[in-house]
Parts: structure tokens; sequence; C-alpha cells
């Protein structure tokens, strides 16, 4: 990812991008499934929430795709938990859509708080690098620019599912803090063990 003017990513730097990258693949499966879940029976009992779920999954299923498209293009390993997180998300997002509207708006700002924070550490690791490549005089390659663009995208996007659960009731949901806190500690922990495995 660096042109010709610049040093090679490091190794360190390498590892980092495979992991990123793994990780938003399966963190953007998940968030596919989850809305595939959660639509029929949210939108059954909510209609007027049919346009808004459309909206959230086709922005999550357009992330997915970008994400497999740079899995590919860069011969990054997906993670070996496809099959666990497929149950999963699938699991999380229609029990959470039974529970009622406001549990499946919790949900999504439950997991949209920890990937927005997550995608914001990626975007700010990044950034650095490039900051650093132009301090010491080399040019930062459109491809690390084009990367660092899309990660910049996709967060907003998440953090806009974020304000959309908000404005729809998720901190009604009952129990909302231990709701939230649970998934919340789950999506750090597929996060950790996508990273990794």
């Amino acid at each position: 990812m660096q042109s010709s003017s610049q040093k090679p990513l490091s190794l360190a730097q390498q590892e980092f991008l495979d992991r990123a990258l793994r990780v938003n693949q399966a963190g953007e499966l998940a968030a596919v499934l989850i809305y595939d879940a959660q639509t029929p029976p949210i939108v059954r009992q909510n209609p007027q929430l049919k346009d808004l779920m459309k909206h959230m999954y086709d922005q999550e299923a357009n992330h997915f795709q970008t994400f497999n498209e740079l899995v590919a293009k860069h011969r990054i390993r997906p993670t070996l938990m496809y099959p666990v997180w497929r149950v999963a998300a699938t699991a999380l997002g229609w029990s959470t859509a039974v529970m009622g509207r406001e549990a499946a708006m919790a949900c999504t700002e439950a997991v949209e708080t920890e990937i927005g924070e997550h995608y914001n550490r990626q975007v700010q690791t990044l950034f650095k690098w490039a900051q650093d490549v132009e301090a010491k005089g080399g040019q930062v390659s459109g491809e690390m620019k084009e990367l660092l663009g899309t990660l910049r995208r996709i967060r907003d996007e998440e953090l806009e599912h974020l304000d959309h659960a908000v404005e729809n009731d998720a901190k009604e949901a009952r129990p909302y803090e231990a709701l939230t806190g649970v998934i919340r500690t789950g999506c750090r922990a597929a996060i950790w063990i996508s990273e990794r495995v």
C-alpha cells in the first residue's frame, strides 16, 4: 500500500492491517445477519420502521462487500470463527427482535457503539501512519488514502445507525443496562478472537 517514494509497510503494520480487515469483514457479516434476523419481526410489529431497517441493512451489506473485496485483494485469511459468528449474530438479531422494538434498537446501539470505537481506532492508526510518512518527506499512497477514506465513511455510517437506534427508543429497552452490557462485551470478545483466529 505504499508508493515508490516511501518505505513499504513494516511487518507490524502489515499484521495490523491483516487483523483489522479480517475483523472488519467478520463484523460486517454479523451486522448483515443481525439486521436480516431482526427485520421480519420488527417490521411486522412496527411497519413504520421498514424503510429504516432496509436502509441500515443495505449499508451493512455494502460494508460487507467492501471488506470481502479488500480481504480477497490483499489475500488475507478470513477468521476461522465464521460459522460461530453466523449462528451468534442470527440468534442475537432474532432474540432482540422478539423482545421488541426497543430491545432491537438497544442491540443496534450497543453493537454500533463498539464498532464505531473499533473503526475510530483504525482510522487514528492509519492517519498517524500517513502523518509519519509525510513528516519524513514521503507521499502517502493513493491506496492508503483510499483505505483511510473507506474506513472513515463506514465508521460514520455505523455511528449514523447508532443515532437511529437512540432516536427509536433504544434506551427504553428493559433491562437496558444488562442487555447493552452483555452485547458490548460480546462484541469486544468477538473482535479480540477474530483478530487472532
